[in-house]
């Protein structure tokens, strides 16, 4: 069994209700959800930014699931709650499910990169990241809380609980 840490956001329908119907339908497919994170309210990041605000938050969970087999549950919740495979990257979406975080595993795809690339990057992942675990590590050891001050001036709003 592995821990890792899922990412979710949602910016179409009931943000929130999104975000905990996936988190309960992971449950199902072999994840168990260890704690939520709080829920953070952001502006849309990437290339297209216009388009509604997202919640985000992120899940510890454990889980026997390889990377891919991981992802592929992830997508499946992602089409179960309605989201059409394709679409616009970074697109209006009404859940978004990502691996963030898997042991310490480091794994290379055409589908997936442990850790997520955007794990230091982005602050509406590194601020629940820490929320979860003020410990947390990439797999080579940089501690994520370390990275915070890095990302301060991307705009994160608490918007309350999974």
């Amino acid at each position: 069994m592995l821990t890792g840490y899922l990412g979710l956001g949602s910016n179409e329908g009931d943000r929130l209700g999104n975000l905990r119907a996936a988190r309960d339908a992971l449950g199902g497919r072999g994840v168990e959800v260890l704690a939520a994170s709080s829920v953070y309210e952001t502006a849309p990041q990437g290339e297209v930014t216009d388009q509604a605000d997202f919640l985000n938050a992120c899940l510890r969970v454990r889980t026997a699931l390889g990377p891919e087999e991981l992802l592929d549950a992830g997508k499946a919740v992602e089409r179960e709650l309605g989201r059409e495979p394709g679409g616009v990257r970074h697109g209006p979406r009404p859940i978004d499910i990502d691996v963030l975080l898997l042991g310490g595993l480091e794994f290379r795809s055409e589908r997936l990169s442990l850790p997520h690339p955007e794990v230091t990057s982005r602050r509406f992942v590194l601020e629940p990241l820490v929320e979860l675990d003020p410990e947390l590590a990439l797999p080579d050891g940089t501690p994520l809380a370390d990275q915070l001050d890095a990302v301060r001036d991307q705009p994160v709003r608490p918007a309350g609980s999974l």
